[in-house]
Parts: structure tokens; sequence; C-alpha cells
């Protein structure tokens, strides 16, 4: 398909300006959104030296594995006020590839998240090593349906799943939350409880699996550095290298699963607590196939990058915010967007892509999401975020490069699409509208980036 390869081809507009060898450009403002200016022409490279962005296509680094969400119970409780109708077209928004996101990544809790309508496990009868008990069955309530539809509009997309907790009963405190004693909040290490754990995940695959949901990876725990109130348990890294090693391979090896195991999510931002003592050990190295980093696990993404080139690294849960859902949080995302990838990260998952219009947790955080339900009124709202996360998902295609930008870069990613077409995303914060040059090789296009915008061009694959 040539240039209609890049994942706006339904647009006929967009794929007559790419064929005509012109740049297509958009962007949202909070105020007008996902809007598609006149195309910019191509013109050769006059040397100016006002406000430039130098693109270098051969200059390539990370491939990027894609874009995604994180289903929740509270999610797809909020889509269920609305009508069958209604509530398509928000899954086709979320998960369409030609008109959507188009996102293709996602994750998946097991057992409750602190976005659950209570707090659970798959598990929870105490002192069932054999997990005799095991059950799905409130999953297919809420969360099966919820992957149903991602999967029915956006077949061949990738799950992942994590736990918040172990089933209470295998834990120190017996409580789901971590309070007021942390050091009780931790798995009991018998090796009878780290065997039946370690069965646990593979239950949950095989289970899902026979729901015809594949897992591809699984990561051992939600923030294993944070004590909450909600369902948590922490874990050192010597723990989790001591897990993965002998409890958690040793099991998906005699079932003969192929679910790949991450380091992940962690949420603390010095490289040495975890990565550097899981992928330091030259046994459990080799069995982690990524680390998946949130929160604080910002700052160590870089390092872990620089340390493991060739390992996948990936944004777990895009920080959320305060039920705001405003302009500002959306900048914000894309800051984040961009510090994780030129951190090295291949991925990048937003945490709840829908809530009603409280935005609130089980236990009275209210947060922000991509698409929010008002329960009453029926109404649903795209909120800024929804199109800065619409500004990557919908053009950067899995299997893109990341290519190396200069110049005037500090808003600015860019991106080599598996054909051949060139996707620049850049903020700009300011107040004022700013006039930009964007250069690829010997050839440039001008843009006008609106006041507190976020911008993607894609340039025609001829160039």
């Amino acid at each position: 398909m040539g240039s209609l390869g890049v994942r706006i081809g339904v647009f006929a507009a967009t794929a007559q300006i790419l064929l005509a060898g012109d740049a297509v450009w958009l962007s949202s403002d909070g105020r007008t959104n996902w809007n598609f200016h006149p195309a910019p022409v191509v013109e050769p490279w006059d040397g100016t030296d006002h406000r430039v962005l130098e693109v270098s296509p051969g200059e390539t680094r990370q491939t990027i594995d894609g874009f995604g969400g994180c289903f929740n119970e509270r999610g797809w409780d909020a889509l269920s006020v609305l009508s069958e109708t209604e509530r398509r077209k928000v899954l086709h928004k979320l998960f369409d590839p030609d008109t959507g996101c188009g996102f293709t990544l996602f994750r998946t809790p097991i057992g409750a998240s602190d976005y659950a309508m209570d707090w659970y496990s798959l598990a929870e009868t105490p002192g069932d090593l054999e997990l005799k008990s095991f059950s799905i069955e409130r999953d297919r309530k809420y969360l099966i349906p919820y992957i149903r539809a991602a999967l029915e509009i956006h077949p061949g997309s990738k799950i992942w799943a994590s736990p918040w907790s172990p089933p209470a009963w295998m834990k120190r405190n017996g409580r789901y939350s971590c309070q007021s004693e942390p050091e009780t909040s931790r798995l009991i290490w018998t090796p009878e409880i780290r065997s039946a754990y370690a069965r646990y995940f593979f239950r949950f695959i095989q289970a899902y699996r026979d729901e015809g949901i594949p897992v591809y990876a699984i990561h051992v725990q939600n923030e294993p550095d944070a004590c909450q109130v909600f369902p948590s348990c922490l874990w050192t890294g010597e723990e989790m290298r001591d897990f993965i090693r002998d409890d958690l391979a040793p099991r998906f090896r005699k079932d003969r699963l192929d679910t790949e195991i991450w380091l992940g999510t962690i949420n603390h931002g010095d490289y040495r607590k975890y990565a550097g003592v899981v992928l330091g050990d030259p046994d459990t190295a080799p069995i982690v196939a990524g680390v998946g980093y949130q929160w604080d696990g910002k700052w160590a993404v870089a390092e872990t990058h620089r340390r493991h080139p060739g390992l996948r690294l990936m944004q777990t849960e895009s920080e959320c915010g305060d039920g705001s859902n405003d302009h500002g949080a959306g900048l914000y995302t894309w800051t984040l967007i961009k510090q994780y990838f030129e951190g090295g990260a291949n991925s990048y998952l937003y945490w709840n892509m829908v809530l009603d219009q409280t935005g609130n947790s089980t236990w009275g955080w209210s947060q922000n999401s991509l698409v929010t339900v008002n329960r009453f009124t029926r109404e649903v709202r795209y909120n800024f975020e929804y199109y800065v996360m619409k500004h990557v998902g919908a053009f950067i295609q899995p299997g893109a490069v990341r290519i190396q930008t200069g110049g005037d870069d500090a808003q600015a990613l860019a991106f080599r699409n598996p054909d051949d077409t060139i996707v620049v995303v850049l903020s700009n914060p300011s107040f004022n509208p700013w006039t930009m040059t964007i250069r690829v090789n010997e050839r440039m296009i001008r843009i006008q980036a609106p006041a507190g915008s976020v911008n993607t061009v894609v340039w025609p694959s001829t160039l």
C-alpha cells in the first residue's frame, strides 16, 4: 500500500495528500481537537535557522511495540450504562485501527485492582494449595466482555496481565491491602506458598486461553515498592529474582507455556533496587523478556536501556492525575511519553481508558481517564488525554523505529514506520502559536503549532 499503509488510510483526503507528495498535519489543543490542517507543502530545504526540528530517518533507535491501556471493572461498569449502539461507538473510538486510537497492547489485572468493584482474588479458599477453588467466573461479568470487545474490533491485539495482590491467605497479613504494618504485606515465603502462587499464574493463563484470550506476558507484581490501602504486596528485588527463577519459570516450563515473564511493574526510580538485582543474576536474566516501569520507575528507564540495550522496556501505567481530565493533564502525559521513549521504552500504556463522571476508584481516589461517561445524562466526553494518545497510537505502527531528532527538538519525537512514512509528534506547551520548520534530509515543511497543542505530522514515504 505504500504511503497508504499508515493507519489513517481510511481518510480519503489524507491518502490523497500523501500520494501527492505533501505532508499531513493535524493538531489538538483542548478546544479544537483532531483538527486536520491544510496539507503543508514539502519544499526544498532553504537553510533557515528559525525554530528548526531536524529529523534524521537514517539514525534509528529502538523498535516500537505499540500503545494501549488497561481493562478494569469500573471501566466496563461505566460503559454498561450506555446503549449497545453508543457503547460500540466508544469502543471503536478506542480500538479501531482506522478511525480510533488503534491501540494494540493491553493490560488486565489478575484479581482485584484499585479499580475493581471490590476486592477479590481468583482463589478465595484459605489453604487451598492445589487451587481447587480457582475460578474466573467473576471476570466473565466485567473484564472478559471488555477484552473481547477490544479483540473483536482490533484482532491480533496483545494482552498482558499482572496482579495487584496475591490471594489474601497467601500473604503474611491475611489482607489484600497494605496498611499499618507494611512488612506484613508480603507473600508468605515458604516453598508451599511460592509453588501455589506460581500455579495461580499458570491457572490464570490457562483459563483465559480457554476463553479465547491468549495472555502473551505476565508481570509479577503491580508496584512492588508501594504499600497501598488498596490491593498491594511488597517485594524486594531479591524476592522477585528468586520467585521468577525458582518458582514461576519452572512452572511455565513444566506446563509448556510460552507466555513471557517480565520484571514489572516497577515503581521505584533506582535501577539497582529491582532491575539491577534481577538482571544481575546470570540464571534469572535470560528468563526475563522485559522490564515494565511506571510512576517513579520513569527515572530508571534510561539506565536500564543503557545497561541492557536489547531488552524490551514498557511504560505500564501512565500517571493517573486527579480526576480533573484537564488540558494540563494531557500536556503532562505528552512529557511522559517523550521521557519514556527517549529513555528507550518500546511501548506506552494509559491507565483507565473509561471511567464514570466521578473518576472514583473503589477506595476513593478520583483519577483521569481517556473517556468519561456520565451515568445520569449518558453523555460521553473524550478528554484531552484521549487525543494525546490518539496522536501517537493512530499513526505510529507496531514495528516502527524511533529516529534521531536534533535542533529545536525539546518537545518532539520522530518515528519511521515499516512503510517508510515518517511520523513526527510535537507539543507546543506555550501560550502562543509557534511557527515550526521540520526538516527531513534536504526537504522541509512549515507549520504553525497552536498554543497548548499536540501535533502529528506524517511525511510521505517518497522522501
